[in-house]
């Protein structure tokens, strides 16, 4: 891994991928035709995972969730249309990707993910999907980028620094990677962080997070958490133009779903999805959001209000 030890997961250590190398995984829990590696891009090393869909649409980009690695989204990914091609990432610090040598911004960030686009060849249009943490960075990019991101999908997430709080008690366990290093504790605390289908299994949440190859760094945790703690989008949103599809569950402890609502009014081309599972329900119940996700991206219509 570029210059920088095997990072710990669970209890047990694992190499990062080479530059070119497929990772190998479990029967039962593959995403086929998946390749990572690591490109290089405004000082940062970002590791990089592509599963070349069969098709000719327009690739879809996955922005995951604070301090998560990019194996996180694998339930969804494994769902999607297989003539899709479905690019996720581990931001600096988090999965693969080694730490940043500095503290960043959104909007830094978003040129990075531009620059490693084209690094993969991806210079024409993409869909971006953002979850959680991801779905600031899915909002900055749409707004950097008007002509290269086609649509946009923000799923339990808000409008940064300027938001309606999630519950304080939930919040205060988000601010260490302990979950991410400690998957039985993940497992422990699932149903009160997360709410939805996790309240019943949580072990679910345990099972995703083993499939990290690598847990993140702190120092990559604490930049996350300090680029959220600096950002708003609430007064960018009416200046996003693309179709945008707002997904949110009611019973979110991080992200209060009065959030979408507001966001759903400051987006001219909003379509607002709500649904009564928690935070992470896109990857508990990803056979029943990846249809949602993929119907949207198929609809041709204008969509403007």
């Amino acid at each position: 891994m570029a210059g920088g030890d095997p990072r710990r997961t669970g209890t047990s250590a694992r190499r990062a991928p080479s530059m070119s190398e497929s990772v190998a995984r479990a029967p039962g829990e593959p995403v086929e035709c998946s390749v990572q590696r690591l490109e290089s891009a405004l000082c940062q090393q970002i590791r990089v995972d592509v599963r070349q869909g069969s098709g000719t649409g327009v690739p879809l980009v996955l922005c995951n969730g604070v301090g998560a690695s990019l194996e996180v989204f694998d339930p969804l990914v494994d769902k999607l249309d297989r003539a899709t091609t479905v690019v996720r990432f581990d931001v600096p610090g988090a999965g693969g990707s080694p730490n940043s040598p500095f503290p960043y911004g959104f909007p830094y960030l978003a040129m990075v993910l531009g620059r490693v686009l084209r690094r993969l060849g991806l210079n024409n249009r993409v869909d971006v999907l953002g979850l959680s943490w991801g779905g600031a960075l899915a909002q900055q990019f749409a707004f950097q980028n008007p002509r290269r991101c086609r649509r946009l999908i923000l799923i339990s997430t808000g409008t940064g620094a300027i938001m309606v709080p999630g519950n304080p008690f939930v919040l205060r366990k988000m601010l260490t990677p302990r979950r991410f290093l400690d998957h039985d504790y993940a497992a422990a605390i699932a149903g009160q962080l997360y709410g939805g289908s996790v309240r019943t299994d949580p072990v679910f949440v345990k099972r995703v997070f083993d499939q990290q190859l690598m847990s993140g760094s702190r120092v990559g945790y604490v930049h996350q958490l300090l680029a959220g703690s600096v950002w708003t989008s609430l007064f960018a949103l009416p200046l996003i133009r693309q179709r945008t599809l707002i997904i949110a569950g009611t019973d979110d402890p991080i992200v209060p779903v009065v959030n979408a609502r507001v966001m759903a009014r400051l987006l001219p081309n909003s379509t607002l999805h709500l649904h009564p599972g928690g935070h992470v329900d896109v990857i508990t119940n990803a056979a029943e959001f990846a249809p949602i996700i993929e119907s949207f991206r198929a609809d041709d219509t204008d969509g403007r209000r």
